[in-house]
């Protein structure tokens, strides 16, 4: 998540266990303390790949943080005796792991348990989402105001998670529906990724693979179920056989469960997490490799910048989300009023 939504988190955790100890300090020093794993974005670990996919990586796992946790609340209730370890512990370890296990609710991937296992992603919330950021910072607010304001701070926490709980409710009932929906076009995909657009979690984008193509997919909840449109974009299994061959296009394929597009762009090879983002405006494009003639060499990975987002993107998201508009067509990010407008096949 973003970082005002991990301060808050941690300041609200901070002054409900603390607040009485430290009517302040205790939510001003949470907020700091939760914000300090994300400090590995300043690490360079030697390329575009190895950027992307080591962030949320050492920082973030609890196998790292748990210990860590124990040994500043120690060191903590060496200076601050009054208060005792075990009230320490809880301040430091609730404010460290939630950062954690509240970013493994984004699709981004965060490994829980480096240096061990795959990244977590639960996708069931957008990066930013005001929804479950807005009770924990109004709570924050109220508690700095009056201190300690307990209440207000276990109402933010409580409304927040709950909001957690909904997410992937919403988002086990869209999944629900565009199975359904694919099935009645006789299709099982390899693999679904069904996630929430930016914002909010009303409206949903579903990734689908088969052998030869990439399907994307808008539903809402507030759609009529039948609605969903299908576009289709080739795979281009080709030039995943020669990204197989590639150490850093591995990394890509274990960070993303696979859910990448391969281009041949400028003869260069680009790889594209097609998770994050929409086709035309995914944030993480990576060139691999060169095209000399006979043979793809390889490149060390760089990571392409053209991203474009036109002017009315955030009034486009607000008409398809409240089904003014139902229809919203990935390709163009444009509206439209049938299935039709996206010239693709509709559901």
């Amino acid at each position: 998540m973003d970082s005002l939504t991990q301060a808050v988190l941690g300041g609200a955790l901070g002054g409900a266990v603390l607040g009485r100890r430290f009517p302040r300090g205790a939510i001003l020093g949470g907020a700091l303390l939760a914000t300090l794993p994300d400090l590995d974005v300043l690490i360079d670990y030697g390329s575009a790949v190895a950027n992307f996919s080591e962030h949320r990586g050492f920082s973030h796992s609890l196998l790292v943080l748990t210990p860590c946790a124990l040994l500043l609340a120690i060191l903590l209730s060496r200076r601050w005796r009054d208060v005792s370890l075990a009230r320490w512990w809880a301040f430091t370890a609730l404010v460290l792991l939630t950062h954690p296990l509240l970013d493994a609710f984004t699709t981004y991937g965060t490994q829980l348990w480096w240096p061990l296992g795959e990244p977590v992603a639960l996708s069931s919330v957008f990066i930013i989402d005001p929804l479950y950021t807005l009770p924990l910072l109004l709570a924050v607010l109220v508690a700095l105001w009056r201190p300690p304001s307990r209440r207000a701070l276990a109402l933010g926490l409580t409304l927040s998670s709950a909001y957690l709980i909904w997410s992937l409710a919403a988002q086990h009932w869209m999944t629900q529906r565009v199975r359904a929906e694919l099935a009645g076009i006789g299709i099982t995909p390899q693999r679904l990724l069904v996630q929430p657009m930016p914002f909010s979690t009303l409206l949903w984008r579903a990734t689908a693979l088969t052998d030869d193509q990439r399907l994307e997919m808008v539903t809402g909840v507030l759609d009529h179920p039948g609605s969903m449109t299908l576009e289709r974009f080739p795979r281009h299994r080709e030039l995943e056989a020669v990204a197989a061959g590639l150490p850093e296009a591995r990394r890509l394929v274990w960070f993303t469960g696979g859910l990448l597009d391969y281009q041949r762009e400028q003869e260069q090879l680009v790889v594209t997490d097609v998770r994050l983002g929409v086709p035309g405006a995914h944030p993480f494009r990576f060139v691999l490799a060169a095209f000399d003639g006979d043979d793809w060499r390889p490149l060390p990975s760089t990571r392409l910048s053209d991203v474009r987002i036109h002017d009315g993107m955030w009034s486009t998201l607000w008409r398809r989300t409240f089904a003014i508009k139902p229809v919203l067509c990935l390709r163009t990010l444009q509206l439209g009023e049938a299935p039709t407008d996206c010239l693709d096949t509709a559901l």
